[in-house]
This record gives structure tokens, C-alpha cells and sequence, in this order.
């Protein structure tokens, strides 16, 4: 096991570093950093603007392969992933829109893989009764409903509860308020907070959990080596528990690894409806502002993500299934 995971640590940190550099030169071709400054009413001096380019290593004019190395350089170096074109620091910038995207959304996904495999699992051995119907339709109104309108109803509904109680219960922006020193206040303030945005990326993203977990687990169910399983005497109840259940969690498992780092930079519009700077916004910011180094980030982060579930869908796969090799 051990060698396996060297190993594909290795080849993923070869992979991660193509993937980057490929990601930097891209962007280099397709942003235009010069336009922030050219596009402002009063235009900057022309000096003024070469020089704010070249210190934030951002400048047209100097060949990108130059600019490139100074780039990778001051990552390998002091790991400074470099500056905006507004000479803001990347790494000062990003940090704590990780830190607010990862308490945003750990709770929620927790909740949704939990809440959605289970949902599957429970309707799947209830396949087209009333249990069954009744959840596919909620799940199917869950799906076509724009994900803006769930958390617009969500903030409404909460705005009628704080008036009927009184007293503000739920808060519909931002992650905290609280600035005192008292562990307790700060966490009730937290959850205050983050209540609202976490119902909203629960019920979106458990619906997928509980469709997929449902058509995997039927697969299984009428597969021949579970009908064998009840001709040799076990009930339905440990066919699916010792056979079906376990390998239809494969690809599932391998689907939330995959999905993690989406759930980091795809929760955009959450994140706008409830005012919390996460990376989603902050990557959106950066394409519209023609931030090289920033977006080159965010895709670096989304990258590590992307490899750790790789890396996790394998051990993964293979702790359910003794028939998969690790080698």
C-alpha cells in the first residue's frame, strides 16, 4: 500500500506540474492584465503602468517564458505565488477564502454524502413505492430548481422566522459577527451564520448522492451474484448489507473524491447570495479582472484537490473490494 501511494505521489506531482504551467501559459495568452490599468477613467501615465506591470511580474512586453521562470521561481523559492494586477498579495488574498470556503462547505458536504447515500440505500429496497415515488419527486424539484432560488426562498424564510421570534435567529450574511473573546458566543455566532448556506448546499447537493446511490444500488440488487447470495439462504436484508451495498459504494466513493474540488469553487452563487468571500467568488473575481496569478492559483488548489481524490477513490475502491489489486 505504502509503495503504491509513493508512487502515485510521484506521478502526480509530475502530472500537477504540467497541468499548471500548461494553466499559466494559457492564461497569459488569453488575460490582459494592462487592460485594468488602460481601461480606467483617468487613464494612469504609460510609465506609471509599465512599472506597476513588471513588479507584479505581469507585464506583455517581457517574454512569458521570462516571466514564467520568475513565477515558478518565487514559488519553489519563498512559495509566493506572486502578485495581482493591482499589486495584491496572491497568497495573503487566498488564504482566508480557503479558510472561509472550507467552513462553509465541510458541514454541508458531510451532510449531503450522509444524508444522500442513505436516502439512496432507503429507496432503492423500496424501488416504486410510495416511500420511493415520494422522494424521487421531491428529488427531481430539488434538481430544477435554480440553486439562486433555493437560497433566495431559504433567506426569506429565514428573514419571517427572525421576525416571528422576535429576535435575530438566523443571519443571512457573512460567516461572523461576533468580535468578543468568549469561545461559546463565538460559536453560536458561527453557527448563526453558517446555518442558512448549509441547508442550501445540503438539499442541492444530497439530490445527486441520493439519484446516483439509488441506480447503483439497483444495479447491484438484480445482479447475478446477489440472486446467488439468496438462493444460498440470506435474507434481502444481508444480500444487500454483505454483497450489493458494498459495491455500489465504489462509485460512489469515487464521485465525492473526485468532486472535491468543486466543492471548494463551485459554490459561486451560495457564496454571493450570503455575502462570504470564498475561493468561488474570489475565482471569479480574478478571470474578470485578468489576474494571471491568482487564477493560475486557484487552479493549483483546485488541482491538489483534484489528485487527493484520485489518490482517495483508490484506497477507497480498494478497501470495499478486496478483489482490486493495489499494485
Amino acid at each position: 500500500m505504502l509503495k503504491f501511494i509513493a508512487k502515485r505521489l510521484a506521478n502526480y506531482v509530475v502530472m500537477l506540474f504540467v497541468a499548471v504551467s500548461f494553466t499559466y501559459f494559457m492564461a497569459s495568452a488569453f488575460m490582459h492584465p494592462r487592460s485594468v490599468y488602460e481601461s480606467r477613467t483617468p487613464r494612469p501615465p504609460q510609465d506609471s503602468i509599465e512599472r506597476t506591470l513588471d513588479l507584479a511580474n505581469l507585464n506583455d512586453h517581457t517574454p512569458v517564458l521570462e516571466r514564467y521562470w520568475n513565477w515558478l521561481t518565487a514559488i519553489v523559492t519563498r512559495w509566493d505565488w506572486g502578485k495581482s494586477p493591482t499589486l495584491e498579495s496572491v497568497n495573503s488574498a487566498i488564504a482566508p477564502r480557503v479558510l472561509a470556503s472550507t467552513e462553509l462547505v465541510t458541514l454541508s458536504t458531510v451532510l449531503s454524502i450522509v444524508l444522500g447515500v442513505a436516502l439512496g440505500i432507503y429507496t432503492a429496497q423500496r424501488q416504486y413505492k410510495w416511500q420511493d415515488r415520494m422522494f424521487m419527486v421531491t428529488g427531481t424539484l430539488f434538481m430544477v430548481i435554480p440553486s439562486a432560488v433555493l437560497a433566495l426562498l431559504i433567506v426569506l424564510m429565514a428573514i419571517a422566522v427572525n421576525d416571528t421570534v422576535g429576535f435575530r435567529m438566523f443571519y443571512v450574511t457573512g460567516l461572523s459577527s461576533y468580535t468578543g473573546d468568549d469561545i461559546g458566543l463565538r460559536l453560536l455566532d458561527f453557527l448563526q451564520h453558517i446555518i442558512l448556506p448549509t441547508i442550501s448546499l445540503t438539499l442541492l447537493g444530497m439530490v445527486g448522492y441520493h439519484l446516483t446511490q439509488r441506480t447503483y444500488l439497483l444495479d447491484e440488487l438484480h445482479a447475478d451474484y446477489v440472486r446467488t447470495a439468496r438462493m444460498k439462504g440470506l435474507t434481502r436484508r444481508q444480500a444487500v448489507r454483505r454483497h450489493a451495498l458494498r459495491a455500489s459504494l465504489i462509485p460512489t466513493g469515487v464521485n465525492v473524491a473526485f468532486s472535491i474540488a468543486s466543492v471548494f469553487t463551485g459554490a459561486v452563487i451560495t457564496e454571493s447570495i450570503f455575502a462570504i468571500n470564498g475561493l468561488g467568488r474570489y475565482f471569479i473575481t480574478a478571470i474578470n479582472q485578468s489576474d494571471i496569478n491568482a487564477s493560475v492559483a486557484i487552479a493549483a488548489f483546485g488541482g491538489v484537490c483534484t489528485l487527493t481524490g484520485a489518490l482517495l477513490a483508490d484506497i477507497f475502491s480498494a478497501w470495499l473490494d478486496p478483489r482490486i489489486k493495489m499494485s
